[in-house]
């Protein structure tokens, strides 16, 4: 399976994570001697300068996979209609990655209904048919396990693409008490978790809450469906968030060990041993590739 986190630069890792001596620019090659993948949010706001593309290449292992977001210029704004410039120019761009990217992934809005999937059909014609395409709906008839869920599902199936699977119950259980947690239960969606694997490689993104032991009960239910999915040769993605994400590499690195034991005890398979944090190395683990 593949690791990750919504970010791979964050100033309150400093310490904890990175080594107090980790200048801003290595910190992605630090994140990836821990992780093997992450989830690109940043090129859903702004897309990056070519030499930019370059830096993420060179601090990055060969085994190591992007899954970057399309730009929401074109998710949001244009809703994936006339689109081809915008994402010809993005796939150019981010082109000397190609060979690290592990999904690149569309998420729509909410608004974006079973009424625009012609467009979405369409859409996915414009991607070579070898290029790994994720996919994250927010529309409430998406959730509904009716004609149009159905008709997603199976469509997906048929292209290869997998579901991306939005886990928002951990953060929505927090009381919105704290200014942090108050303001992710606004940007997240809340919405029914579908644990459905539609292709190789399926996306669990995990909205942690930022008491990191609160987890413990959220996450148990994924310890069997990881299981289930490793076991039958699937390669899934899981993404950890936090509220501000100040602890995500805390609650990654822990619910790895959980799944990590229960792999080997219902399956007797073997993941390996997460890296230490950077800023702790003695470096005698197994790294995750």
């Amino acid at each position: 399976m593949r690791l990750g986190l919504t970010l791979w630069s964050h100033s309150g890792w400093q310490s904890e994570f990175y080594g107090s001596g980790t200048s801003a620019g290595d910190r992605l090659a630090r994140y990836a001697e821990v992780f093997n993948t992450v989830e690109g949010n940043t090129t859903f706001y702004a897309s990056p300068g070519a030499h930019t593309v370059l830096n993420w290449r060179d601090a990055t292992p060969d085994e190591f996979r992007f899954t970057f977001k399309l730009p929401k210029a074109i998710t949001h704004e244009h809703r994936l209609r006339n689109a081809s410039p915008l994402l010809n120019d993005f796939l150019t761009l981010m082109a000397p990655l190609q060979h690290k990217i592990g999904m690149w992934t569309i998420q729509l809005p909410a608004s974006f209904g079973p009424e625009d999937l012609g467009v979405l059909y369409r859409f996915r014609q414009q991607f070579p048919k070898d290029f790994p395409l994720g996919l994250e709906v927010r529309h409430p008839q998406f959730f509904a396990k009716g004609a149009a869920e159905k008709e997603l599902n199976q469509w997906l199936i048929e292209q290869n693409i997998d579901r991306i699977i939005m886990d928002s119950r951990p953060v929505f259980s927090a009381s919105p008490t704290d200014p942090v947690v108050l303001d992710a239960q606004q940007k997240k969606p809340k919405v029914p978790v579908h644990a459905i694997a539609t292709a190789h490689h399926p996306m669990v993104r995990f909205i942690g809450h930022p008491d990191l032991e609160a987890n413990v009960a959220f996450f148990t239910p994924w310890l069997t469906k990881l299981s289930e999915w490793i076991a039958h040769g699937k390669q899934p993605y899981l993404m950890i968030h936090t509220p501000d994400n100040l602890l995500a590499p805390q609650l990654a690195k822990k619910i790895y060990g959980q799944l990590q034991t229960h792999v080997q005890n219902q399956f007797a398979l073997t993941l390996p041993d997460l890296s230490e944090f950077p800023a702790q190395k003695g470096n005698n683990q197994l790294s995750m590739f």
